[in-house]
């Protein structure tokens, strides 16, 4: 039970309260721009550059951010740069084949794959498996992570607080789908980088200030050599498992299909890439004080469990609307995008069944209570035992960076076929699980992703053409073109 007065608890509650009603009203209020079906599963062509870069940061600042990497920063200083590098080396990578990305006005990862070797219905589920899996994983624990800090602040059980993320994700969702999602995310992002700073200012402050803090804290962790400070096999693994995961997080490509200007496509992934060092700085500031006030934490991850304990009230209130304002925006997003596989690849690519925008629009909705529901379901029963979703990252990277990545490469010199996709992404899936069964020390992805590799070029029949993907590409408005099993 937390040591909180009531008065305190309360306030924490009603603050909130507070930022998941200002959600629900932007959301409104921005949702009235998804005029039709198209706006609310891809918010196509309407975001600005400012917009795209806050929004991918808010993203993918999370409940991760909150606990694993001022863990990491608590154990090993300034490596978690290093960390939050390989996210921006993701960024980068994507940076290379965005302004392709946005032409082509893709809405998901699929959308690629059938563009790039044709109609396949069987390649498009697969594809859509292997896609959805990721952000639902992070739905689902991001809303134990929110049930945790909140339990240690509040004493409210697990249940009770999964059940209002679930609540505040749907509000943030449901009235435009990623149109309100992305301009909710802008206006929560600017205050997370706001309350980064604060927060981790202050942590600095309780530490002594600078010096009083690198007194207390070895050298060799605060140091500009502390970047390296977790190893270098650690610092590999990173590499092999986080770059991999980012480069084929469709969260991320979404908001590249949505920017307004076929320009700003690769500067705001750079711009975004940069601004995920604001959680980096975060992590590292409180992680490094936490380290000097409390050098003997049995497990790193609590140092941001313990920081909130000595937070002064009104710091405190502010420092909890900052947490559901991190949480939410992040569960808001990844509903959103598991929705838009459901609808766009699975339901109208795969089982070929077309409906007006009103009517998809009505079933986008109800495929997004329902998705919260059963994320919320699986939070609930098994809040200690979601480990095995960080495999998702894994397996979705396997099946899935060989086809967007090498087939983009290949695109104008080989004849891509279904076929190639099809083996290449099957062969990931296998190659994962045979390296995870193996227990092999490289992350267990980096076979996969071998795998998948070799088959799609044994499939592959060079020079024989260029394909649809080659087409014209469009550098403004154009005409809707047809989905994958329409060709």
């Amino acid at each position: 039970m937390p040591s909180n007065s009531t008065g305190q608890i309360l306030a924490i509650v009603l603050a909130s309260l507070l930022v998941i009603a200002l959600g629900a009203l932007l959301s409104m209020y921005f949702g009235r721009r998804a005029k039709n079906s198209d706006d609310w599963l891809a918010a196509p062509e309407s975001l600005p550059l400012g917009v795209v870069v806050i929004t991918q940061f808010a993203t993918a600042v999370g409940g991760g951010v909150l606990i694993a990497h001022v863990g990491i920063a608590y154990s090993a200083g300034w490596s978690v740069f290093a960390y939050e590098g390989c996210v921006l080396l993701g960024f980068l990578g994507l940076a290379l084949i965005a302004r392709w990305l946005r032409q082509q006005r893709f809405t998901t990862i699929p959308d690629i794959i059938g563009r790039l070797f044709g109609a396949s219905r069987p390649v498009t589920a697969m594809a859509s498996i292997a896609a959805l899996i990721v952000p639902f994983g992070w739905l689902a624990t991001q809303f134990v992570a929110f049930a945790k800090l909140f339990g240690e602040l509040t004493g409210i059980s697990s249940t009770v607080l999964i059940l209002t993320v679930t609540a505040g994700s749907l509000i943030f969702v449901l009235p435009g789908g990623l149109t309100s999602v992305v301009w909710t995310d802008f206006v929560f992002g600017i205050f997370k980088i706001v309350m980064s700073l604060v927060v981790a200012g202050y942590a600095l402050h309780l530490a002594g200030g600078w010096s009083g803090m690198t007194a207390r804290v070895p050298d060799g962790l605060w140091r500009p050599g502390g970047l390296t400070a977790v190893g270098g096999e650690q610092i590999g693994l990173w590499v092999a498992a986080i770059v991999p995961g980012t480069l084929t997080n469709q969260l991320y490509f979404q908001r590249v299909f949505a920017t307004r200007k076929v320009s700003d496509a690769r500067r705001g992934l750079v711009l975004s890439g940069v601004t995920i060092l604001v959680g980096g700085l975060y992590a590292g500031c409180i992680g490094l004080a936490v380290r000097a006030m409390k050098p003997d934490l049995a497990n790193p991850e609590e140092a941001a469990g313990w920081l909130i304990t000595r937070l002064p009230a009104v710091l405190l209130v502010v420092y909890g609307a900052f947490l559901v304002a991190t949480i939410i925006s992040t569960t808001g997003a990844a509903l959103q995008s598991v929705v838009a596989n459901v609808i766009r690849d699975l339901y109208q690519n795969v089982l070929e069944r077309r409906t007006g925008d009103r009517t998809t629009v009505t079933l986008s909705r109800v495929v997004t209570v329902l998705v919260a529901a059963l994320a919320a379901g699986l939070a609930i029963a098994f809040p200690s035992a979601l480990d095995w979703l960080v495999a998702s990252y894994a397996y979705s990277a396997a099946a899935l960076a060989a086809p967007v990545f090498v087939g983009y490469l290949l695109r104008t010199r080989c004849a891509l076929r279904p076929a190639a996709a099809l083996g290449s992404m099957l062969a990931g899936v296998v190659g994962c699980g045979a390296a995870q069964l193996a227990g092999t020390t490289v992350p267990y992805a980096v076979y996969g992703i071998a795998a998948s590799v070799l088959v799609l070029l044994a499939l592959t029949v060079p020079g024989a053409g260029r394909r649809r993907a080659d087409a014209p590409e469009h550098t403004g408005p154009a005409p809707n073109l047809p989905s994958p099993t329409e060709s």
